[in-house]
């Protein structure tokens, strides 16, 4: 469900435990650190490190554990922070219910979202803040330098998923324009004109606010400054790129359905259903390669080709029909960060 901030007293019913360390409890920050916490006891002192190490002193930092299964680690890895952090704990509910918690608990008038497992370069703080006020924004974003997986090493966010143009509602839905939530900033008063994530949106509660913010004619740009290190892993949130394109598929059928569109915008909703769906083809047409399923491969670039209509496309079904063992040898030789990609990643 979509919640928002007058909802505040209902959404504080989830908190069933509360610290608030004394070293923050009487401070008035500018920005509030918002982070979910769930099985991040391995990488979270590392994040953490990453936000003390900030140039701009006046923020806190509020972390919800969202009924994390390593709750015993995690508040070990956790107790040298207490005194400086806000710390929550709620029954499991996902990401966006577990940032929404602590957006409600927040005092800042910024929030800047930050998962558990991603870091901040000691000027992001900085940098996103003043990008913001300079420019009167709503909303800011920035780039990110990947890593954690081969496929994506050396490699910065917007070199995979660029953004280029103004960030409105077509360039969001059509991907001109891609946001990275760890590198986000969003006035909270704008948080409660639009409402919060919303958790019942599937698999991306993100993409949902940003457009939601987008069509409500928020201010929203971003610099292409590395501010942050974002880890890719077929083990993560990201996932594979099979899972990545069936999510882009449920969450643009989501929008259709909750969001009335102009009919610029519903063209374009429509028209980038269909391509997803050919991405989706696409990538389940390697993953079935890389795995031995022939069959399924051809099956599957034979679909995403009906919108493709790439010559390259149309060989490279002939070649798995043909001669998969020597189509799969190909693979490896000649995308072999990809081959690598795809084999370790699961479905």
């Amino acid at each position: 469900m979509e919640e928002k901030l007058s909802e505040k007293k209902q959404i504080l019913e989830r908190l069933k435990e509360k610290r608030i360390g004394k070293e923050i409890q009487y401070k008035e920050p500018k920005v509030s650190v918002i982070i979910p916490a769930y099985n991040v006891s391995e990488t979270i002192a590392d994040t953490l490190d990453s936000i003390f190490a900030q140039t701009f002193e006046s923020f806190e930092v509020i972390i919800i554990n969202d009924g994390s299964k390593d709750t015993e680690k995690l508040e070990e890895v956790l107790e040298p922070y207490f005194d400086k952090i806000v710390y929550g704990r709620q029954k499991n509910g996902g990401a966006s219910s577990a940032r929404n918690l602590a957006i409600c608990l927040s005092r800042g008038e910024l929030m800047a979202f930050l998962d558990g497992d991603d870091f901040w370069y000691p000027n992001f703080l900085e940098k996103q803040v003043d990008f913001l006020e300079k420019n009167n924004l709503d909303m800011v974003y920035c780039d990110a330098e990947l890593f954690g997986d081969n496929f994506y090493k050396g490699k910065t966010y917007m070199e995979t998923t660029p953004s280029n143009g103004e960030v409105n509602p077509i360039s969001l839905i059509n991907t001109k324009c891609n946001v990275i939530t760890s590198g986000t900033m969003v006035r909270k008063a704008k948080l409660a004109e639009v409402g919060l994530f919303d958790h019942g949106a599937p698999r991306a509660q993100d993409f949902d606010l940003w457009l939601r913010l987008a069509k409500s004619g928020a201010k929203i740009d971003y610099q292409k400054d590395v501010l942050i290190k974002y880890r890719v892993s077929s083990d993560s949130l990201s996932g594979t790129n099979v899972q990545r394109a069936e999510r882009n598929i449920t969450i643009l059928n989501f929008v259709n359905k909750k969001y009335e569109f102009t009919l610029e915008e519903q063209k374009v909703l429509d028209n980038q259903i269909i391509l997803c769906e050919a991405e989706a083809e696409l990538e389940r047409g390697k993953f079935s390669l890389v795995n031995g399923n022939y069959a399924e491969a051809e099956e599957h670039i034979a679909k995403a080709n009906a919108y493709y209509r790439k010559p390259k496309l149309a060989f490279l079904k002939f070649l798995i029909k043909f001669s998969p063992s020597l189509t799969l040898k190909l693979f490896k030789k000649f995308r072999p960060q990809e081959f690598s990609f795809i084999s370790h990643g699961k479905v």
